[in-house]
């Protein structure tokens, strides 16, 4: 699978390194060429500074035949922005986008983006921890 992850902070470089890892064919696209020192040792993928918000720069990253496209920036405009033009644009089947307000999240997740809030999901750790195994991300304690 052809996959395009945009942003290479934390998470960008750990998901680009397990679905490299994985065998894909994966381009990791970031605005900071000094981002890419975060990629795993052994990273076979291509590293490209450019900006996901711009056509030309996902041109380049190979956007036309990407199967995925993941918005992983630390900035909730630029991911929701360059997830359309990915999904609408240029009609990139499998499109994921990190929202970190989870109202946001929620909103373009019902305009057809996959979103994941890390702010829910880090609550949802956080209350699972709190009041042990199950499911406590509603913030009651899970039953015995």
């Amino acid at each position: 699978m052809r996959v395009i992850v945009m942003g290479c902070g934390r998470v960008g470089s750990a998901v680009a390194g397990r679905v490299a890892a994985s065998g894909h064919d994966v381009t990791v696209l970031d605005t900071d060429p000094y981002s890419f020192r975060r990629l795993p040792p052994g990273f076979d993928g291509q590293s490209l500074v450019g900006d996901g918000t711009r056509r030309r720069s996902l041109e380049d990253a190979g956007i036309r035949g990407a199967e995925a496209f993941l918005a992983l920036t630390q900035g909730d405009n630029r991911n929701i922005l360059a997830s359309q033009i990915a999904k609408h644009i240029y009609r990139t089947p499998t499109v994921v986008t990190r929202v970190y307000d989870p109202y946001r999240a929620e909103i373009f997740g019902r305009l057809g983006l996959v979103t994941f809030s890390p702010t829910n999901v880090g609550a949802d750790m956080a209350c699972a921890a709190l009041f042990g195994s199950g499911d406590a991300g509603d913030g009651r304690a899970a039953e015995g």
